[in-house]
């Protein structure tokens, strides 16, 4: 989106405020189908460092994530966990992940997130 949705930013806001940490999203950017459920960037950067923090390889990336996050203006980006990018009949990684998506990136959206199932509706 050239000028992003006022109704997304005004979500990630409340989002943002500490006023829902329960917001399930859909959304399209950059032809990846994202769904998951919203964080606030704070929240977001704490759980990725702690990731990082506890892998041999990595650890020395977690403090990247520990700075505090620009608090000035409305909010630029979407911070997902428990997300999954969508391909076909699954969704990777099965057990979600943490994703930042570009407000300005999202093409459409949706409330909720979608689920898949193995066995027949």
């Amino acid at each position: 989106m050239s000028k992003p949705d006022e109704l997304l930013v005004n979500i990630a806001g409340l989002v943002e405020s500490g006023h829902s940490n329960q917001m399930s999203l859909t959304v399209v950017a950059g032809g990846a189908v994202i769904t998951g459920r919203l964080a606030a960037e704070a929240v977001w950067r704490q759980r990725v460092s702690e990731v990082l923090a506890d892998s041999a390889r990595l650890s020395d990336f977690s403090t990247v994530f520990t700075a505090a996050p620009r608090k000035e203006g409305p909010p630029t980006h979407l911070h997902f966990h428990l997300a999954r990018i969508l391909q076909g009949s699954v969704g990777i990684p099965e057990t979600g992940g943490m994703y930042r998506v570009a407000i300005a990136d999202v093409s459409a959206w949706t409330i909720g997130d979608f689920t898949y199932s193995d066995s027949p509706r």
